[in-house]
């Protein structure tokens, strides 16, 4: 929100030394967000003038049209002269009021204006457009004044040029801040003065003679209002002090009714859109779009209507979003250029208080945000609908020289508003500060509460002020007015003995390990949509399609919550491989939403006092699973090319050794084996699987290449791996903390031996029979390589094995290790069919 300073003194008496940086103070003070204050003008000097035009030579023997201008600037010249001007501009005509800048003056930019020859002639200042005075971009032409300004005339003051404006960031729960009233009312209340509510009109009471209007679906409009203007001048123009105060707001002039209706909302904050009385048909009514409907809105794009779209209709049909954007067909028509007859002269005024979800969702669904869109979202006071429609009607009535219709027609009423019960001490207890029952009745009622009562309280919130609903909203606002830095800064004291859980524990470990293997973090947000795991290829049955949905996402593209981890992920890898990163390894861990199908409303819990264990144990029965998941994907090169070596491309086992640095952290054994599980590729997926303490064997997890249908879909590197795997089942496997290494002083013997298997037999296999087999001295094995060829003969495979042996009390002899290399081949040729390879 623009806040001019020159408007905003027209509400509250701002002594003439407040500065805006000294409004913006008292603002911030008070939670409001002042980002910047701009002034405006400082950079003009004068002498800038009215002038009219007297004589206009055309230049003809140049290359552009040049014209030769006489201007009659009064006596700011000093002589009463006419000015002899160059211009080039061709919008003005003899007799036009235009703004001229004499020698010495200086324009925004440092451009300083003298007497000079150009085309020949003397040229003794200059006539300016829009851009050039810095009051807006148009730069097609001059600005062509209003008649009734007198050549001489300051255009300094005239214009408003020099002034401070006030640009307020509104968080969404101070709407009535998005309006010249509600920013007078924070300001009137940070100075201690009074406040001229523009408001405060005198209304007529509502009748049966004015146009007909209902309201078809009062739970999303409960309040319309409808007035009507009629005998308007076509070519009324709006004045220039209603232009300069849209442009210094940030909006553009367009046309008187256009800009009178944007005046009332930036002045009191509530929308209101006017119609061509001549293309209305039938009452003006609201209700939601039916199956089928369209409406070209007055940004020209056609629109198919949703049936949750909320909409204004008359007899031919819908004539405008609710709240966002009116239709074409019932747009304000021009004036007429040369005066003749014909444009609108007879306005309908739609004043309306609005769902503020309908428009929210509205707007969203047809990616249309407006100013008017802005303010229902947030919040417009439902009894401001009445005096809007006035002030438009009264400024109508002033500025084109129209009558107010006597008709009056109102429908629908606001709900009256809910008392709330506080403490008066509640405002101390919340901020740890005696402000006393005085202090807090004041402040209450500055921001237009009724407060009655004595040692508990009943505040009546006003309507402008729908975020007032709990004892702490109340509490809130007599602290901010009474200023944050009263607060006492007192540091929190935890208790002793708490830290981390074990949990928590291992999920930094987890990703201090992975990024020490040279993965980078990268979180995402938790949405998804049916196009994610379309392209990932899951079955329609998949459990994974079964999500949480929003009920008001961010996008309607991804309405669901996440139930895996790799979307996300792969679409930053597939970001960074397009702008120039080819060589990635990316990990995350964060919660997957999955349902329990208790999902329901939860209760809304009050603030002054902790809930109860059946009301804990109801919000979580409430709430889906949310299991803590750790993913990884590849792409690119995992060891690169240097005088060292040729380097070697990311592949399936780098994805599954990721899952065993996880289950490392967590000190258990993973197992891997063959599967089949989508989005990764059959023959290159492996599952992951941890014991339990109990003895259950349970899933956790895929590893491996994706498949080549999912890499094209998603647009990803060739062969990108990834790993997924459920942390919470892994932490559940780890027996606590997991055991220091032990450290023997004694040697190690180390044993190869090459076994051939089966080409089906899983390498694991082996290793669990070689594991078994060799006993307690078995330190660790190690898999270091896989050889097939003809010599192994047909569906044979070979793999070399190399097994440390070590004892903590002594050195092992030879005939030791060899024992127990031995026993270690004996099992697994018992259980897998292996053969020794050479023997």
């Amino acid at each position: 929100m623009r806040a001019p300073l020159s408007w905003l003194r027209e509400y509250v008496d701002l002594p003439a030394a407040v500065t805006g940086h000294d409004v913006a103070e008292r603002l911030i003070a008070a939670g409001l967000q002042v980002e910047t204050v701009e002034r405006l003008g400082t950079d003009i000097t004068g002498p800038l003038v009215v002038g009219r035009v007297l004589a206009i030579e055309e230049l003809t023997e140049f290359k552009k049209p040049i014209r030769y201008c006489q201007v009659d600037v009064g006596s700011a010249n000093g002589t009463g002269e006419p000015q002899n001007i160059i211009c080039g501009a061709r919008n003005f005509r003899e007799g036009d009021k235009v703004v001229v800048i004499l020698p010495g003056g200086v324009l925004p930019g440092g451009f300083e204006i003298t007497a000079r020859t150009t085309y020949g002639r003397v040229s003794e200042g200059m006539i300016c457009s829009v851009r050039e005075l810095g009051i807006g971009d148009d730069h097609d032409g001059i600005l062509v004044l209003p008649p009734e300004h007198e050549p001489g005339t300051d255009a300094i003051e005239l214009l408003e040029l020099v002034d401070e404006v006030l640009d307020i960031s509104v968080n969404p729960d101070r709407g009535y801040c998005l309006s010249m009233r509600g920013v007078a009312r924070e300001t009137a209340t940070a100075f201690g003065l009074p406040l001229r509510d523009p408001a405060l009109l005198d209304v007529p009471q509502a009748n049966d003679a004015g146009h007909p209007a209902r309201i078809e679906d009062p739970g999303a409009c409960d309040r319309l209002v409808v007035r009507t203007v009629r005998g308007l001048r076509p070519g009324a123009r709006s004045p220039l002090w209603l232009q300069r105060r849209l442009q210094k707001a940030g909006m553009r002039p367009i046309s008187l009714a256009v800009d009178v209706t944007n005046y009332v909302m930036l002045e009191i904050g509530q929308p209101l859109h006017a119609y061509d009385r001549a293309r209305l048909s039938g009452p003006v009514v609201v209700r939601r779009a039916r199956p089928g409907e369209k409406l070209t809105t007055l940004d020209g794009a056609a629109r198919a209507l949703d049936p949750e779209d909320l909409v204004i209709t008359d007899g031919s049909g819908p004539i405008g979003l609710a709240g966002v954007m009116g239709g074409a067909d019932t747009e304000i028509a021009d004036a007429p250029q040369s005066g003749e007859a014909g444009g609108t002269s007879e306005i309908v005024l739609e004043i309306a208080h609005f769902d503020p979800v309908a428009v929210a969702r509205t707007a969203r669904r047809h990616k249309l945000s407006s100013e008017a869109a802005r303010r229902f979202e947030r919040g417009v006071d439902p009894e401001a609908a009445a005096a809007a429609g006035q002030r438009a009607v009264d400024l109508l009535v002033l500025l084109a020289g129209g009558t107010a219709d006597p008709g009056v027609t109102e429908a629908g009423a606001a709900a009256p508003p809910r008392g709330i019960v506080i403490p008066a001490d509640h405002p101390d207890r919340v901020a740890g500060v005696v402000y006393g029952r005085e202090t807090v009745v004041r402040r209450l009622q500055e921001v237009g509460c009724q407060v009655t009562g004595t040692d508990e309280l009943t505040v009546t919130p006003p309507s402008w002020r729908p975020d007032l609903t709990d004892p702490n909203d109340l509490a809130e606002e007599v602290i901010r007015l009474e200023g944050y830095a009263a607060l006492p800064a007192t540091l929190p004291r935890p208790p002793a003995g708490r830290g981390l859980s074990p949990r928590q524990r291992l999920r930094r470990r987890v990703g201090r390990a992975l990024a020490g293997a040279g993965y980078v973090e990268a979180p995402n947000y938790p949405f998804v949509g049916p196009a994610a795991f379309d392209a990932l290829g899951l079955a329609e049955g998949d459990d994974r399609r079964r999500t949480v949905a929003l009920v008001n996402p961010l996008s309607d593209e991804e309405p669901w919550l996440r139930t895996t981890l790799l979307p996300g992920l792969l679409d930053a890898l597939r970001r960074n491989d397009g702008r120039g990163s080819h060589d990635l390894a990316l990990f995350e861990t964060g919660q997957v939403f999955l349902p329990t199908g208790h999902e329901g409303g939860a209760a809304r819990l009050p603030v002054t006092a902790r809930p109860s264990d059946e009301e804990i144990a109801a919000l979580d029965a409430a709430l889906p699973s949310q299991p803590r998941r750790v993913a990884v994907v590849l792409a690119g090169a995992r060891e690169q090319a240097g005088w060292w070596g040729g380097g070697r491309p990311a592949d399936w086992a780098d994805a599954v050794e990721a899952a065993r640095v996880v289950a490392r952290e967590a000190g258990v054994e993973l197992s891997v084996e063959n599967a089949q599980y989508a989005p990764w590729h059959p023959g290159r997926c492996a599952a992951l699987h941890v014991t339990l303490s109990g003895g259950e064997r349970v899933l956790v997890g895929h590893a491996g290449e994706l498949h080549p249908r999912v890499v094209k879909a998603l647009g990803l590197p060739e062969r990108t791996c990834a790993m997924e795997a459920d942390l919470d089942r892994i932490a559940e496997a780890a027996a606590g903390v997991p055991p220091a290494p032990s450290v023997s002083s004694f040697p190690v013997a180390t044993q190869d031996v090459a076994l051939v298997v089966d080409a089906s037999v899983p390498a694991a296999d082996v290793e669990a029979a070689l594991r078994a087999g060799a006993g307690e001295l078995l330190e660790s094995i190690r898999l270091f390589d896989v050889f097939t060829g003809e010599q192994l003969g047909a569906g044979r495979k070979s793999l070399a094995y190399a097994l440390r042996f070590r004892a903590g009390d002594r050195t092992l002899t030879a005939e030791e290790a060899g024992a127990a290399r031995e026993s270690a081949v004996a099992a697994a040729v018992e259980r897998t069919g292996a053969a020794l390879r050479g023997a």
